[in-house]
Formats: structure tokens, C-alpha cells, sequence
């Protein structure tokens, strides 16, 4: 047992809808006797997900004692679900981590020639700062003085082809994973830039797979955290690299 981040549901509150059962990429949660439930402890990663899809305001984080949440559990648990999360991302390969299930994409081939449409130059980068990852951004670094700050989930750049032209020009970037990384670290990290900065806009870019909604999350609880308020503009990329 340790303490940690886990959801809580407040069940007189909660009125059966399924959208947390639906948002919940490992499968916690279950509507039970027309209420949603914990399934089990260690299924819950504690970075709520799922959070903003509940309409009633039922769900929130607390941090408690409770069972360490248990990956190759997930596993096994998603093998054999039929929860609407687990179906979206399966893909017919045995269930698993959403983010783990292998997709394949038709790629176009590209054009050589200087005719329409193609690339008359090499694309420019646009990063303006360094370090990127928000292990080792310093929360006092001079970059994030008065900034608009873009928080994006690592696998962001490689989906998303214009990436550098369309959303991170003119930001300073910090990037991680909600689901490999130390959420728990991300929130006291975002919170220390959040207090020690003035922040103009904050951008959370995310892929489509549900544990990487969890930035948002992150960000939110950062900020709550800080005491400040910063309005996220809340970007999700697909698996194909379209903005959606």
C-alpha cells in the first residue's frame, strides 16, 4: 500500500451516464447498480482522465493509501473487457494498453518534382528553447518568462507533420508522457513554472489515445496547486497526425 493519486466517485451525485467508463483507458471504472464504481484500485493510474467527461461533477482525485496501480493487471483486465475504452483502440489484437496497440498507416508517396504542391524547401524548425522535456526544464528558466507556454505529449511531433509551422511557433515548449513518466512529478514541476512565471496562454496538444488526456489533467492540477488560473487551449491529435 502507498499514498498516492486515485479517483474518487461521489455516488449521490453520479446519475449513470457511462461517460467516465467510456473516458477510463484502463477500464476502472463500471456502472454497477446504475452508478459508476471503482472496479479496482489497481487499475486506476490516478491521473484522471476521466475526469472532465463527467457531466455531474462526480469524480475527482484524492490522494489516499491505496493498492500501487498495476500495469500488466490493466493487461489482463482489457484482454477480456467489452468497456467502450477498451474497444475504441483493441482493434481486434487481444486488448491491452490503448497506446500500445499497433495501428498501420497507407502512407502517400511524396512528390520529387518542383510541381504544385510540393515542398519548395526544407521545413524550418520553429523550437525556441531548450531543454524540452519537463524533467529538466529548470522553473526558473528565462524562456518561460511571460510566455506562451505549449505543454505536448512526447508522441505529438512525430504523428503531427506540421507540428513545428502550425502549433509550436513562437511557444516554448515542454513535452512529456503522462503514461510512462511520474505524473505526481509533472503536477509539482508545473506547479513551481506556474507560480514562479507569468504564463500568457497555456496549449496542451495530446494524442487521441485516453491516457494521454491525462496532460490536461496534469496541467490542471498544476495549476490548482499554484493557485493560479491559466486558460488551457486543448489540442488532440489523431494517430494519423490530423489535428481533430
Amino acid at each position: 500500500m502507498a499514498t498516492r493519486n486515485i479517483v474518487k466517485i461521489d455516488e449521490e451525485k453520479c446519475n449513470g451516464c457511462g461517460d467516465c467508463v467510456t473516458a477510463c483507458a484502463e477500464g476502472a471504472i463500471a456502472i454497477i447498480d446504475g452508478k459508476a464504481k471503482l472496479v479496482s484500485e489497481t487499475y486506476c493510474d490516478g491521473l484522471g482522465a476521466c475526469l472532465g467527461h463527467c457531466p455531474m461533477d462526480a469524480i475527482h482525485i484524492e490522494q489516499r493509501e491505496s493498492a500501487e496501480f498495476n500495469e500488466d493487471a490493466v493487461k489482463k483486465h482489457l484482454a477480456q473487457s467489452t468497456a467502450p475504452a477498451a474497444r475504441r483502440f483493441a482493434g481486434g489484437q487481444g486488448g491491452g494498453c490503448p497506446s500500445m496497440v499497433a495501428h498501420t498507416f497507407e502512407q502517400k508517396p511524396q512528390c520529387a518534382c518542383d510541381c504544385s504542391g510540393s515542398e519548395s524547401a526544407p521545413a524550418k524548425s520553429t523550437l525556441g528553447n531548450w531543454p524540452v522535456q519537463i524533467k529538466l526544464v529548470s522553473p526558473n528558466a528565462p524562456f518561460l518568462k511571460n510566455a506562451d507556454v505549449l505543454l505536448a505529449g512526447d508522441c505529438v511531433p512525430f504523428a503531427m507533420p506540421d507540428f513545428h509551422s502550425k502549433v509550436l511557433a513562437g511557444k516554448a515548449l515542454l513535452v512529456g508522457c503522462p503514461k510512462l513518466d511520474d505524473g505526481q512529478f509533472y503536477v509539482d514541476k508545473l506547479a513551481e513554472i506556474f507560480k514562479n512565471n507569468v504564463i500568457k496562454s497555456l496549449t496542451v496538444i495530446h494524442m487521441e489515445v485516453p491516457c494521454c488526456f491525462g496532460l490536461r489533467r496534469i496541467a490542471e492540477m498544476a495549476m490548482e496547486r499554484a493557485g493560479k488560473e491559466i486558460s488551457i487551449i486543448d489540442v488532440t491529435v489523431s494517430l494519423e497526425g490530423k489535428q481533430m
